[in-house]
């Protein structure tokens, strides 16, 4: 598997009475058996003040790279699918609890994912093994 891309935003209240700015979406695109996959990630945004419980990081950017910020809704797609590669089967997915969301953030796969950013944004082709 190779990374291709990853983002990450803020979604805005399409209609005054909807909920959609309390949510991040992050996407993770890669190339998986010759086919281009993007695996869409819809969280709660409350989740990320709470990063300090369950990652290594304080706040955003979580890290940097060259002069670039990187954002935590711009990983966290990317997360989900090191921590589960179960999900390469899948397009999107929405995880509403804390405890579900802090699954997928282990140290080890903190130190995995910078690299394979910093790969990705120094125009390298990070490959993610399986």
């Amino acid at each position: 598997m190779e990374i291709k891309e990853i983002k990450g935003y803020e979604l805005v209240k399409a209609q005054a009475n909807t909920s959609e700015d309390f949510f991040n979406r992050s996407e993770v695109t890669y190339m998986h058996e010759g086919t281009e996959r993007t695996l869409h990630v819809l969280y709660i945004r409350y989740f990320e003040e709470q990063l300090q419980q369950f990652t290594p990081f304080s706040g955003n950017p979580v890290f940097i790279v060259g002069e670039r910020g990187i954002e935590f809704k711009e990983i966290a797609a990317l997360a989900c699918l090191l921590q589960d590669p179960q999900l390469i089967n899948r397009k999107r997915m929405y995880i509403n609890t804390l405890e579900e969301f802090r699954t997928y953030f282990d140290a080890a796969n903190m130190n995995r994912l910078q690299q394979i950013v910093m790969q990705l944004y120094k125009g390298l082709k990070p490959g993610v093994a399986n």
